[in-house]
């Protein structure tokens, strides 16, 4: 390890000019690095990105069912976008039901109040109507005299 105050002896700056001898004359016998060959990921993407997957005769033969596959696709997006909507309506007819559903409650409970002795008898009075203070008497009457023969 070199130290700036340290001074370099002879021996290590032989030694360091060697190994940058070394290093610069090495000898060119090693083979050149070959690019990696693809895999067979590689290859089948290489294809499809480049368009060439679609001269091949292979794909030319399978065509129908890429094509029925892509159908089936197709179809499985568009019963989400429907299930999505229905999800959608529901939720809405919903928020309806309740709303109808609490107007109804209310509207009852104004009739059960109106229709309450009290509220009768104050509503009749407004048209010149009073409330009896007999209680009613029941008639009486012999079915058999009402339909006499004769008379």
């Amino acid at each position: 390890m070199a130290n700036k105050y340290r001074e370099i002896s002879t021996t290590e700056k032989e030694i360091e000019q060697e190994i940058v001898v070394e290093e610069t004359t090495r000898p060119k016998s090693e083979k050149p690095v070959k690019p990696r060959k693809k895999g067979v990921l590689g290859k089948g993407l290489s294809a499809v990105f480049s368009g060439t997957f679609l001269t091949n005769d292979k794909t030319l033969r399978h065509l129908p069912f890429i094509i029925f596959l892509a159908f089936i696709a197709i179809l499985y997006i568009a019963n989400g976008y429907y299930a999505d909507d229905k999800i959608r309506e529901v939720n809405k007819i919903s928020n309806q039901l309740k709303e109808l559903r609490s107007e109804y409650i209310s509207t009852k409970s104004d009739l059960m109040f109106a229709s309450k002795q009290s509220e009768v008898a104050k509503s009749a009075e407004k048209l010149g109507l009073k409330e009896p203070v007999v209680p009613p008497i029941k008639i009486k009457v012999d079915s058999t005299q009402l339909y006499k023969p004769g008379k």
